[in-house]
C-alpha cells in the first residue's frame, strides 16, 4: 500500500508583507510628493516621465516614494519635461514640508 502525505499550511510561520515600504515624512517624501502632484496634474505617466528625462521608471517610483534623492541633474531632468523651473518643485517641497511640521 501507499503513503498517504498531508501537506497542512504552517500557520506559526511570518507571512511576507506585500506593503510598500514608506520612509518617514522628510525631504525624500516631500519631494516625491511634490513631484508625483505635479506630474499628474499635466497627465504625464511615470513611464513617459522617465523615458522623456532618460531615467528608469522605477527610479522615478522611488523618488516618487522617497525611497531615493534625485540628483541636481535629476531634478533639472524631470523639471524640462513637465515644464515647471527646478525652484518650483523645490518650492513645492518647501511648502509641504512647512505644512506637514505644523
Amino acid at each position: 500500500m501507499g503513503t498517504i502525505v498531508i501537506i497542512a499550511p504552517a500557520w506559526g510561520l511570518a507571512q511576507r508583507s506585500k506593503r510598500q515600504v514608506q520612509p518617514p515624512f522628510g525631504v525624500e517624501r516631500a519631494f516625491g510628493e511634490s513631484l508625483r502632484q505635479i506630474r499628474k496634474e499635466r497627465g504625464i505617466s511615470q513611464e513617459s516621465l522617465s523615458f522623456d528625462s532618460s531615467l528608469d521608471r522605477t527610479y522615478v517610483s522611488l523618488i516618487e516614494r522617497g525611497l531615493k534623492s534625485p540628483t541636481i541633474r535629476t531634478l533639472f531632468a524631470v523639471a524640462k519635461v513637465l515644464e515647471v523651473r527646478p525652484s518650483d518643485l523645490l518650492r513645492q517641497t518647501e511648502d509641504l514640508l512647512a505644512k506637514k511640521n505644523r
